[in-house]
């Protein structure tokens, strides 16, 4: 909430900005309430879990109106110089991992994590949806290594909700990006995922034939303030949107990374594109990576943008045909 504070006035005086402030500023305040309570009168924790719960359902939303704010900045205010960019970037990552860890927190204290699962991948919903928009969805082959039994199915220690997000966020793009590829083809080639087990790691790469992105666009994929699809219509709550916000990789990168994991993609224009989720393969290893509010975060916010010491050609390609008239 402090942190939140730092970011440029007229970002923070959109609508849907103030309206997530709003939500945290009463969460705090009804916790707060339970500061002075006996912790070990079972009424009072019955009454703290109603409220958790009540918490947990109030910011199921805030990543859309997050991403909806940011909209609103952008259509008052346009394109943003690189350090407002930069800003921006870097307190959306810390504040939707510290959205993560949080919910954690809630859903443990309630009772509502799993944390051990049987590897599976449930590929259904990402399908409905695709089929919902595209009347169709590729097929996916599935192929898993165990290094450390070759008999033995996949078996890890993982949150399940993390693990279906990112999983259900590169199911969505991959199917999406492989119709629109093949739109005039009657066949579809399938998505290909590979789920490998190894002594430290488990990796799950996600292979499609959806055409690509150029490299130079690689890196923007995982900007807050960049998308490749439409503008979805926020607010609609019969239709979930397919894409739209560009906040699904950044945000699956950061539950990857909340464990000491990954989340990286390779894109070969023209071909298609691998995304391969790196996860520890041992609970030992999955320590939680979080934000800490302090002297070195506030130097992030008051960044000054400097010339590069390196020859930087235009971040767009050269339309040829302007060149040849300017020649």
């Amino acid at each position: 909430m402090k942190e939140i504070n730092l970011l440029p006035n007229r970002l923070l005086a959109t609508p849907s900005v103030q309206l997530v402030q709003t939500w945290y500023i009463q969460s705090l305040m009804e916790i707060l309430e339970f500061l002075d309570k006996n912790p070990e009168d079972q009424r009072v924790l019955e009454t703290f879990v109603e409220v958790l719960e009540t918490i947990r359902n109030r910011h199921n939303e805030v990543v859309p109106t997050m991403a909806q704010g940011i909209i609103e900045f952008k259509d008052a205010f346009g394109q943003q110089d690189p350090v407002t960019d930069h800003n921006i970037q870097y307190f959306l990552d810390r504040f939707y991992t510290s959205r993560i860890s949080i919910r954690m927190v809630i859903n443990q204290h309630s009772e509502f994590l799993i944390l051990s699962i049987l590897w599976s991948f449930k590929i259904d919903h990402a399908k409905l949806l695709c089929e919902q928009y595209y009347l169709g969805a590729p097929e996916l082959e599935l192929r898993q290594i165990n290094a450390n039994s070759a008999r033995e199915p996949i078996q890890i220690s993982y949150i399940p909700s993390h693990l279906y997000h990112m999983v259900f966020e590169l199911f969505k793009n991959s199917m999406r990006a492989t119709l629109e590829n093949h739109e005039a083809s009657s066949h579809l080639p399938p998505i290909k995922v590979m789920v490998a087990l190894g002594g430290e790691d488990l990796s799950i790469k996600m292979s499609d034939r959806g055409g690509g992105v150029p490299f130079r666009k690689t890196e923007r994929l995982f900007s807050y303030m960049y998308s490749t699809a439409p503008r979805p219509s926020y607010g609609e709550k019969h239709r979930a949107p397919l894409a739209g916000f560009g906040y699904g990789l950044p945000i699956s990168r950061l539950y990857a990374r909340y464990f000491q994991g990954d989340l990286q993609l390779y894109s070969m224009e023209g071909c298609g594109t691998d995304a391969i989720i790196h996860l520890k393969a041992l609970s030992t290893d999955s320590v939680e990576r979080l934000p800490v509010f302090n002297k070195t975060a506030l130097r992030h916010y008051k960044l000054s943008l400097e010339a590069d010491d390196w020859c930087t050609p235009s971040k767009e390609p050269l339309d040829m045909a302007v060149y040849r008239m300017a020649k």
